[in-house]
């Protein structure tokens, strides 16, 4: 069997017209090996490139803060003063009725 033989059956095989069911799965099983591949070859790239440390995609640039320190500063007072209101309430300086009881 020559080569030329194999090629010119793998060839009527796909030929383009009537329903050939062997050609069909022949162009998905391909097609798919192809995207699965392409996927894989994806995957290890972009593992190796994290596992390695560089960044994906261009690198991320220094921005100015989004809070300044007046506004974190408003917000550390308040819950300084509910922990003091807490402790208030654990140490027993304030009491009160449980309706419950």
């Amino acid at each position: 069997m020559t080569f030329s033989h194999i090629t010119d059956s793998v060839l009527k095989r796909l030929h383009y017209g009537a329903i050939d069911p062997v050609r069909d799965w022949i162009v998905l099983i391909i097609l798919s090996s192809i995207t699965l591949t392409g996927i894989i070859v994806w995957n290890i790239w972009t593992f190796d490139t994290v596992a390695n440390g560089r960044v994906i995609g261009s690198a991320a640039t220094s921005s100015p803060p989004v809070f300044d320190n007046a506004s974190l500063d408003a917000i550390h007072g308040i819950f300084a003063n509910r922990a003091a209101e807490k402790e208030k309430y654990d140490t027993g300086t304030y009491r009160f009725a449980d309706p419950s009881q």
